[in-house]
């Protein structure tokens, strides 16, 4: 069976969403095709179906998923997946700022270099970035993981809380209270099982896992001097 497909064109952003959502409930795959990098494309997707997007989408496509699988064939602006809750997301070429943003579950699969603050604010779920991910990535990340096989660039995981990046690649600098400490074999798996759907495994690389320092956990403001740089 041939997809559904779906043209945006000029057409309100409105009518193009209500049109997505009544064929999710009726097919299984879609194809929504001339999308000029317009914005808020396949919003709210519901489980259970297939969206492909021919070309580069705009802001916050794939935001508040809840099972689909999206294909983004081009680029992303940003908040790609924003508030995801579950699903897969892959974007065939860059991400923009604050991709996966407030995510609480699924995964996002990024097959070029992400712009600044990837995963900021990320409550679950994981990121895979085989590119470099851009300034602070991780910011304020509460959970999940976010893995970046090509570098990570300034003031990566700055007020990281919970969460961690994985990086094989060049860090340029750790942001506020980061520290990287040595993964054990069984998170290295962890990682490996994350990547081999992917058909990402590599065991030659060498890791650096970036957890929170726990020093901003326990922060009183007569410390305040000491994190003017936040």
């Amino acid at each position: 069976m041939s997809d559904y497909v779906i043209d945006v064109g000029a057409r309100p952003i409105k009518d193009v969403a209500a049109e997505i959502q009544e064929a999710a409930r009726i097919h299984q795959s879609l194809r929504v095709i001339n999308t000029l990098s317009r914005h808020n494309l396949g919003v709210g997707l519901p489980p259970g179906v297939d969206v492909s997007f021919e070309g580069s989408v705009g802001y916050y496509c794939g935001g508040l998923n809840t099972g689909a699988r999206v294909n983004i064939e081009g680029d992303a602006g940003w908040g790609v997946g924003e508030g995801m809750d579950s699903g897969h997301i892959t974007v065939g070429g860059y991400a923009g700022m604050s991709v996966g943003a407030a995510m609480r579950g699924g995964l996002i699969h990024v097959k070029g270099d992400t712009g600044p603050r990837a995963g900021v604010a990320m409550k679950g779920g994981n990121i895979v970035v085989e590119g470099k991910l851009g300034a602070q990535a991780g910011f304020m990340a509460h959970s999940g993981k976010i893995i970046a096989l090509g570098g990570a660039s300034s003031s990566c995981a700055d007020a990281l809380w919970q969460g961690e990046i994985w990086v094989a690649g060049e860090i340029e600098s750790l942001g506020v209270d980061a520290i990287i400490v040595d993964p054990t074999a069984e998170q290295v798996a962890e990682v490996d099982a994350i990547l081999a759907p992917l058909g990402l495994v590599d065991n030659s690389r060498n890791w650096r896992r970036i957890v929170a320092g726990q020093r901003l956990w326990y922060f009183e403001s007569r410390d305040a001097n000491a994190w003017l740089m936040i």
